[in-house]
């Protein structure tokens, strides 16, 4: 059985409309197979304030969206595919569409949920990677594997994929957290 993490590894590098139509096509491919390449979590996860136990597989069906959502405009302050996504926002809607987790609505505020913080080393599929300068959170994406993150970059951008080791995202980077 293929896992998420060789899944998101086919996904191409290059941006543009055919790079998004295969990553989509291949993800789709198999989506009943597709499998978290961490076992289910008993820590809980972050909603509404308190922790519930998270249901297998959601960190699969949090990338898997987040996959499908490349190539949506940047807005700031968007928090729909409709109307497009700011980093947050991207975020919030992609936890709540695919996990039912309701995330605060800033990269700030959600830097201060009580989830697990990962080390860079632990990264998973699902986490939460938060990116700014000293203790000010500034961006989050969501980690897919294979050193890489889906996110709303900036103004004029779309959601995209992106290396954690670029040179501006590897010198921005703070830490990750582990909501499911």
């Amino acid at each position: 059985m293929v896992n998420l993490q060789q899944r998101v590894s086919a996904v191409p590098r290059r941006s543009g409309r055919a790079g998004l139509r295969i990553a989509l096509l291949l993800l789709s491919c198999g989506l009943a197979a597709c499998v978290t390449s961490r076992p289910p979590s008993t820590a809980g996860a972050y909603s509404s304030g308190h922790y519930s136990v998270p249901v297998p597989g959601q960190a699969s069906d949090v990338v898997i969206r987040a996959v499908g959502l490349i190539g949506t405009p940047y807005r700031w302050g968007g928090n729909t595919p409709d109307s497009g996504f700011d980093c947050s926002g991207l975020v919030r809607y992609i936890y709540h569409d695919a996990a039912g987790l309701t995330l605060p609505r800033t990269s700030q505020q959600m830097a201060g949920i009580a989830a697990p913080t990962v080390a860079r080393r632990d990264l998973s599929a699902g986490d939460l990677v938060f990116f700014g300068r000293g203790r000010s959170v500034t961006h989050v994406g969501i980690y897919v594997g294979e050193g890489r993150f889906v996110h709303a970059p900036n103004k004029g951008g779309t959601v995209r994929i992106d290396p954690l080791s670029g040179p501006y995202w590897q010198d921005r980077y703070l830490y990750a957290r582990r909501p499911l």
